[in-house]
């Protein structure tokens, strides 16, 4: 029990990690994000498939701002990347045209896929 109680004083006085500043966070919409390597990640799924199209989503009350890629064939995968500028600024880096979501929608080839794929494992 003094444990828990131990980690809950450090919890509420901002503490939390081992070297005794505030612990970073790996979820939701202040979470802590490696952009090398979603750009990594973005630029090989770009390579390695045509007619590849980003989507950047909004942050939610639990997740910060994505981006999606979405392969002509509806295979998508989603990364975490913090802001809209920077979802974005990476589609233009990678010469890729990018879309709002909000603005677009979600575009069929990427449901189709879904239920395609639907059941079997497969995630991007």
């Amino acid at each position: 029990m003094a444990w828990w109680n131990r980690k809950r004083k450090e919890r509420q006085a901002g503490g939390g990690s081992f070297s005794g500043g505030p612990a970073p966070r790996t979820d939701g919409p202040q979470m802590s994000i490696d952009l090398g390597a979603v750009r990594g990640r973005a630029q090989e799924f770009v390579e390695s498939r045509r007619g590849v199209e980003g989507y950047v989503e909004p942050a939610t009350n639990v997740s910060t701002t994505t981006l999606i890629l979405i392969a002509h064939d509806g295979e998508w995968t989603r990364r975490a990347v913090g802001s809209p500028k920077a979802g974005f600024q990476l589609c233009r880096d990678l010469g890729i045209p990018v879309y709002d979501v909000n603005q677009t929608g979600y575009p069929s080839r990427m449901r189709e896929w879904n239920r395609r794929h639907k059941g079997n494992g497969a995630r991007p």
